[in-house]
């Protein structure tokens, strides 16, 4: 279960960009973060996606060769200590199911896909926990590889946040796919990001913030060649910006780009970049733009470290989706309490001993009744409709379809349908995790707040023995029928139920 726990010394996070791969490594000490190792390579996984959306070998083969000196790092970590995402290039790439067990092995860690808006959180978080405290708005920028995440917030909370899809790297190759640089691309790749931006600027003109921050790469290179070109500028401005256009312009091709701080690899993506950051800069109507010292890779170690306390992200917002949708608290309290109790008596014969079992499994219980609040019919449906699509801050994709799967199969006929596009073990293990919740449901069918008696469950295999006191069931006879209907549904999924 999340919260409570004991941080552990030492924590890691990797961020599998549409540009590069990034690993950091901190030790935890007296409720802060020292960083105690950076990698950093240049991958370019998103200029590896084909127009298919298939990734290339060639980009598979950089990626895994990163992987692999980065796991050399990772491998002898606890499991719950390292948090691996991806972000862009991976959230579009078509049948990527074999890059990401082959990267699974590599790093010795599995892969967490997450959402645009999950990105934005991270990289929000990141920033706010390596920047000052300041109590007023700040704006933070990343320009990543695949996307660029424009985020308000106050304090550590994000108050507005989006995720556009524009990146340096998709946006070379639409503008400056063979290396040329002319005043007209630049103008035409900063009208592709004035359309993106067209639809939220005035969202964010309206919040105003007091400062504004730049994360990543792109941001703070540009930021040490604008400060090595002229010492006196200590800040990102339209103008200063501006002037370096006009140099990028004049050099004519990437690789005639003579700036200090823009190496043979950022060189390629360095003119997107630079037309992100400009019409950022000029439609937001930003004065000037500091460069932050965190980003996602930070985001993700604090926000791994909340896992282990009481600030838990997906704790949050599994209690928001409850109250938003009028959830029966005391109800969800009593399943939660049975499915966890029948886990312990079963994990390690169905191999779920992995702490995400049970914290998927209680937060399952928690929200499987979150349908009702717009159909008692087939409201299971509903739920893991909810669970699937909703914006779930802290929840990477791969948990929130696991947490979806298990609700949408709570109740009637149990399909594994759902379940066939899970990463492995999940696509196993979540059949086991389902029969666990439907027998916590059936058991509290009732809905009474008087305690259930104790329940003895043993499995071998597909087999399940559930023995309950004969005084109790038959005190409880709509129980026992449904228990019995119960039988009749795992026959039909391959389980079979005895109940004594």
């Amino acid at each position: 279960m999340s919260g409570g726990r004991v941080v552990p010394d030492v924590l890691a996070a990797v961020d599998l960009g549409s540009n590069s791969f990034h690993m950091v490594v901190a030790r935890h000490s007296h409720g802060q973060l020292v960083i105690l190792d950076r990698l950093r390579e240049m991958v370019r996984l998103a200029a590896g996606l084909g127009a298919s959306g298939r990734l290339d070998d060639a980009a598979a083969d950089r990626a895994l060769r990163c992987l692999e000196r980065f796991g050399q790092r990772l491998r002898a970590m606890r499991a719950d200590s390292v948090r691996v995402v991806g972000t862009n290039a991976l959230r579009h790439a078509k049948r990527k199911r074999w890059f990401l067990e082959r990267a699974r092995a590599a790093l010795g860690h599995p892969i967490e896909i997450i959402s645009g808006l999950e990105e934005a959180r991270l990289i929000y978080s990141g920033v706010a926990h390596t920047s000052p405290m300041n109590p007023d708005k700040r704006l933070v920028i990343d320009i990543g590889g695949g996307s660029t995440e424009v985020v308000i917030g106050e304090g550590f909370n994000p108050l507005l946040l989006e995720s556009l899809s524009v990146g340096c790297v998709g946006l070379s190759a639409a503008f400056f796919d063979d290396g040329r640089i002319s005043a007209k691309r630049l103008e035409r790749a900063r009208t592709a990001v004035r359309l993106e931006l067209e639809p939220v600027q005035e969202a964010y003109r309206k919040m105003g913030w007091l400062q504004a921050f730049g994360s990543s790469g792109t941001v703070r290179v540009i930021s040490d060649t604008l400060r090595a070109l002229n010492p006196d500028r200590s800040h990102i401005t339209l103008e200063n910006l501006n002037s370096l256009a006009d140099r990028v312009i004049g050099a004519g091709h990437v690789d005639e780009l003579d700036l200090p701080e823009v190496d043979a690899e950022r060189a390629p993506v360095f003119p997107a970049g630079l037309a992100i950051l400009l019409e950022v800069v000029e439609s937001f109507g930003i004065e000037r733009v500091r460069v932050a010292e965190g980003a996602m890779r930070e985001g993700l170690l604090y926000d791994l470290m909340g896992r282990f306390t009481d600030e838990d992200a997906r704790e949050r917002s599994v209690r928001a989706m409850g109250k938003r949708y009028h959830v029966d608290e005391s109800q969800a309290e009593r399943v939660e309490t049975t499915a966890v109790g029948l886990l312990e008596q079963v994990e390690s014969d169905w191999g779920l001993e992995d702490p995400l079992a049970e914290s998927v499994l209680r937060w399952a219980a928690r929200l499987h009744e979150t349908g009702l609040d717009i159909a008692h019919s087939k409201y299971h449906r509903h739920s893991a409709y909810l669970l699937e699509h909703a914006d779930m801050p802290g929840f990477p994709r791969e948990e929130q379809l696991l947490l979806s799967a298990l609700v949408g199969g709570h109740r009637r006929q149990l399909s594994v349908e759902s379940l066939e596009d899970l990463l492995p073990p999940w696509d196993r293990l979540a059949e086991f995790m389902i029969v666990l919740l439907r027998l916590a449901v059936v058991l509290h069918r009732g809905r009474s707040p008087q305690p259930l008696p104790e329940v003895h469950l043993t499995v071998k295999s597909r087999n399940i023995m559930l023995e309950l006191p004969q005084r109790w069931m038959k005190e409880h006879p709509l129980t026992l029928e449904d228990l019995e209907q119960e039988r009749a549904y795992l026959k039909d999924a391959g389980f079979r139920l005895t109940i004594v």
